[in-house]
């Protein structure tokens, strides 16, 4: 017995590794800040944890429909058209075990050996493995920070083939917490007008969390030409801090909306009948807490941009959104630690902080372009402070 050629084609996520690393050092009493997850450190809403109980009490416990009860594709709906703008209808809705299983559904049900998905760099680690697992070619389009870690024309003009069957685009961005304005986008709409075979994953899981008055927008919203090509992403682990409830879901054509349930139907089957519940209640009652927690989220992004940006080698753009900054480690390449280890890749000055510092990133060689890192600014401006203040101490120690 051996492993699939399928499986062969992934690798585990970096992200997870390096949580999965923070917590063994803290079982093990050491005073590590860890700053590699991709989750809030705020509560789920009480009124969700409320509605996930009484669904409990009413015996909503049950197998459900296979990609989404009625009322949660129905809340799903009045979001579209509350938030964006889109008029869907239940048939155009899936529901799926988190983000990432809508990211493995969309693409394990419409891509073939030989289709190419264009996908911009830095990315989520977990695009281009999704892409390969279903057989596919991630088409990696590096956009730096000279670019604002964003997508032009240009690029997506060049990176097109005859091959092409999707462009993801991820406003605000995982890792770089990039987002694409209105003109951006329909910048980019009118490239792929030409080009009617191509697809859009719109992955908009960060949609609530932008700050400076930052207008979010999604592409089948500005580019109405797109609506029928597009699968409109989204979820309630970031903005309503669900991580564990684990619900995503998108909007899209009837055919591939029907595709994926296909798929999930033989795999998953339905998501948690509970967490849908909560996700109703999420989707459905009082949002003005989002944009209290997005000004909190701000003056964090405020205070790391701003320490980042005091240490020797480090250069940190300023984020439009999410909860992560992508600073450059260009500067400390080529330097010696303390103990005489040359510093040779972003890699090697992550294992470096985690090892003299005890603050955990994730080296940007796992998101596509290097030398750079991913911070997670999603816990409190005291632990900040400390992990910042280590950097600047660990960058200064190089010599």
């Amino acid at each position: 017995m051996k492993t699939s050629a399928a499986l062969d084609r992934i690798s585990p996520s970096p992200t997870l590794a390096i949580t999965s690393r923070v917590m063994e050092l803290k079982r093990a009493g050491v005073d590590v800040i860890g700053l590699g997850a991709g989750e809030p450190d705020f509560d789920t809403p009480e009124f969700v944890k409320e509605a996930a109980i009484q669904a409990i009490r009413d015996g909503k416990t049950k197998y459900t429909n296979v990609d989404g009860t009625p009322e949660l594709k129905d809340a799903i709906v009045a979001k579209f058209a509350r938030d964006n703008k889109l008029t869907y209808s239940a048939p155009q809705i899936s529901v799926n075990v988190g983000g990432k299983h809508t990211l493995f559904n969309a693409l394990v049900a419409t891509v073939e050996a030989g289709d190419e998905v264009i996908i911009p760099a830095p990315y989520w680690v977990s695009y281009p493995d999704v892409v390969q697992f279903a057989g596919g070619t991630p088409v990696v389009v590096p956009a730096g920070a000279e670019y604002g870690y964003k997508l032009t024309p240009e690029m997506l003009e060049r990176a097109i083939t005859p091959r092409t069957k999707w462009v993801i685009l991820n406003s605000p961005s995982n890792p770089t917490g990039a987002a694409y304005t209105v003109e951006e986008l329909k910048a980019l709409g009118a490239v792929l007008e030409r080009h009617p075979n191509v697809w859009v994953f719109a992955d908009d899981m960060y949609e609530h969390i932008v700050y400076d008055d930052f207008r979010f927008a999604t592409i089948a919203e500005v580019c109405p030409s797109l609506y029928e090509r597009t699968l409109t992403v989204n979820g309630c682990s970031k903005a309503y801090a669900m991580t564990g409830w684990r619900i995503g879901f998108a909007a899209g054509a009837p055919w591939l909306i029907k595709a994926m349930a296909k798929l999930q139907s033989q795999s998953t089957s339905n998501p948690c009948s509970i967490a849908q519940a909560a996700a109703v209640a999420a989707l459905t009652g009082d949002q003005s807490f989002l944009a209290e927690r997005a000004r909190a989220f701000q003056a964090r992004r405020d205070l790391v941009v701003g320490m980042l940006n005091e240490a020797e080698g480090i250069i940190c753009p300023t984020p439009e959104g999410a909860f992560y900054v992508y600073p450059s480690v260009a500067g400390v390449i080529g330097k010696t630690t303390p103990k005489g280890q040359r510093i040779e890749s972003d890699s090697d000055f992550v294992g470096y902080l985690l090892d003299d510092a005890r603050v955990a990133a994730v080296q940007g060689v796992a998101f596509g372009l290097s030398p750079a890192m991913r911070i997670s600014y999603a816990t409190s401006e005291a632990l900040l402070t400390e992990a910042c203040t280590r950097i600047q101490q660990a960058c200064a120690a190089l010599r």
